[in-house]
């Protein structure tokens, strides 16, 4: 088969011939049909070890590629639930599958939690890596029979490389307690996480979905999937809670902040003033930090603040299924796919091309 490897940090992708793995007892072979292209994924394979030196990298050289789909061509001895030719994401998300939390079904809260064909969280991701050195720049991938979700018909293998971010945005709404009739707040929204936070919050049957963001035009696209219940808010130096209050008054029940690294800790502040009493708030972009924090309104109000990490299998099972439901329309996601020879250029177009509303993959023969 043929993979594309990193040979040294900071390189270009090859393509390499390798053998075909064999499933191991509990684990599946899958024909990886798609796989997504992450914008961050460029800072990971140039930057991460001198940034970010506890997030470890697989040793090298490494397959990458994270957010795969495809069909299942072959299944371990023990595995039932799966059988050749079934359609599936392939949940990067690897843990140790012995601690507390992966015993209780919280497998990334796990100290040794890690995304094959991306970075690992702890000190036994090198293990995982080994485990499982085949990811979604591959033309065929092993992964753990758990941590497939299963694609119904009515979601192509392009629009399941997105799941990562919808999957992410999902169980932050889910932490959020979001209730039907209430109402959120987005910040970030026109990027890639933000979007699909918008569509989701709107299936979870928010009354009113709060979209801030700097780009006007692509904040006009994201009211126009339900202009009732999508208010733009736009980032022009004007402060942020006290027009979000203006739209929702008394505040917003939960906010999802999706910014990412580049954007101001300050953006993340000021939002959280627009939230409502005994509201929650979710981070899941990795603002540049630190955010810093008054104990007193916290306390007084009643807020919280929350951390969230990816989804579980089970929550992509459940996204699936509200997918295919009809609830979410994948539909306005614009397809921009590359064969895996043209890695390298794919990963230049996201770093200069991408919005929220460009979906970015790889796409095997």
């Amino acid at each position: 088969m043929r993979a594309a490897r990193l040979h040294e940090i900071g390189g270009k992708f090859s393509i390499d011939e390798m053998p075909i793995p064999e499933p191991r007892e509990h684990d599946v072979l899958v024909k990886v049909e798609a796989c997504g292209l992450i914008p961050n994924l460029r800072n990971v394979v140039t930057h991460f070890p001198t940034w970010y030196p506890f997030l470890p990298l697989p040793a090298l050289p490494a397959i990458f590629g994270l957010d795969a789909a495809g069909t299942v061509a072959a299944v371990g001895s023990a595995v039932k639930s799966f059988k050749p030719g079934d359609r599936v994401y392939a949940n990067p998300g690897l843990s140790c599958g012995e601690c507390r939390y992966c015993r209780q079904g919280e497998p990334t809260r796990c100290e040794d939690y890690t995304f094959s064909g991306y970075f690992g969280f702890g000190k036994g991701s090198q293990a995982l890596f080994e485990q499982y050195p085949y990811a979604g720049y591959a033309e065929y991938m092993t992964a753990p029979a758990t941590n497939l979700v299963r694609l119904p018909d009515s979601i192509g293998a392009a629009h399941a490389t997105r799941f990562g971010y919808l999957g992410t945005a999902y169980s932050a709404i889910r932490k959020s307690a979001l209730r039907p009739g209430q109402s959120t707040l987005i910040l970030g929204a026109t990027g890639t996480l933000g979007v699909g936070a918008t569509l989701l919050a709107l299936a979870f049957g928010a009354a009113r979905v709060v979209v801030v963001a700097r780009d006007a035009a692509l904040l006009a696209r994201l009211a126009a999937f339900d202009p009732k219940r999508v208010l733009p808010l736009r980032l022009d130096g004007q402060g942020i809670a006290a027009r979000v209050r203006e739209l929702v008054p008394g505040g917003v029940d939960a906010m999802l902040d999706t910014l990412g690294a580049k954007a101001p800790a300050e953006l993340s502040v000021d939002a959280m003033q627009g939230v409502a009493r005994g509201g929650r708030i979710v981070q899941i972009g990795g603002v540049a930090g630190p955010i810093p924090i008054d104990p007193h309104p916290f306390m007084c109000a009643q807020w919280q603040y929350i951390g969230s990490l990816w989804f579980t299998p089970s929550e992509g099972d459940e996204m699936a299924r509200l997918i295919d439901a009809g609830l979410v329309d994948l539909g306005v996601l614009e397809s921009r796919a590359y064969p895996l020879e043209q890695l390298n250029e794919a990963l230049e177009a996201v770093e200069n091309q991408a919005n929220g509303f460009t979906n970015f993959h790889i796409l095997h023969r």
